[in-house]
């Protein structure tokens, strides 16, 4: 047999009691967990842009009706900027499906029992993304239906903006159609004048200029007959603040806002 290493002859295992307020059947004495809503996590698949993925995690909060910390929904954030353009993918580019899937088994694992992905264009492989998961996940566009319906706006023409390849294969158009919408998108000059110049300012931390090439694109919109326009890109609120949205005379549906009351109506159904 082999000895004992140094120091622990004769050592016997001495019985603890636990802390006052300690778990029993814990260990290490640790003190339990009263956890309000157990197993109740948000996960999130960010990164498409960074910056949105951040923008979503705050305006979840600040939208959160809360009095303390406890009152805020517990969420895991993965903020994964290394999956490949979702708009070049559709003209032959690396697909993102991979990456997509590999962070939606990322949150599962961490325990999320419901999903919110703020990336419009990353909705072209939602059907893929919810086989892959045990946790719902929930539709960023369907929000923004939700949305306009909480406006109010429950029919008429709403402006699109959003990456090419999002308006390019109708990801807005079917669903705004299927409620009854009517839909005004933009030109393909003008799409890539507009929506791209603003949303590729923003993924390149240049929020300044990213707002008047926006700014134009809602205005040219508006002045086509949109009662209302959608903010069709997660880069899109960044680029146009809640601040400067009063300047505009037709009301803008946010998704990322619209994603994040989403989760809170959700979150207080539990």
């Amino acid at each position: 047999m082999g000895q004992r290493p140094p120091g622990l002859e004769g050592r016997r295992r001495r019985h603890r009691t636990p802390r006052p307020g300690a778990d029993p059947h814990s260990e290490t004495g640790v003190p339990a967990v009263n956890d309000a809503h157990p197993g109740c996590y948000l996960g999130i698949l960010g990164g498409m842009g960074p910056m949105a993925g951040a923008a979503f995690a705050l305006r979840l909060a600040a939208l959160t009706p809360a009095d303390r910390d406890q009152d805020h929904i517990p969420a895991v954030l993965l903020n994964d900027p290394r999956v490949p353009d979702r708009t070049a993918a559709t003209r032959g580019g690396e697909d993102p499906l991979p990456y997509l899937l590999r962070g939606i088994r990322f949150l599962n694992d961490s325990g999320a029992r419901l999903i919110a992905i703020p990336c419009n264009t990353a909705h072209l492989w939602y059907e893929q993304m919810v086989q892959a998961s045990r946790a719902p996940v929930l539709h960023i566009i369907e929000s923004v239906v939700e949305d306009l319906h909480r406006r109010g706006i429950r029919e008429g023409r709403i402006g699109l903006m959003g990456t090419e390849a999002t308006l390019r294969l109708g990801l807005y158009q079917r669903t705004l159609e299927r409620h009854g919408y009517e839909c005004i998108v933009p030109s393909e000059d003008e799409q890539v004048a507009y929506c791209t110049k603003s949303i590729l300012a923003v993924k390149a931390n240049r929020l300044a200029e990213a707002y008047e090439p926006a700014a134009a694109c809602v205005r040219l919109l508006e002045s086509r007959g949109a009662v209302a326009v959608a903010l069709g890109c997660t880069e899109l609120p960044l680029a146009i603040p809640h601040d400067r949205r009063m300047e505009f005379d037709v009301p803008m549906t946010d998704s990322i806002d619209a994603l994040a009351l989403a989760v809170i109506q959700r979150y207080q159904a539990e």
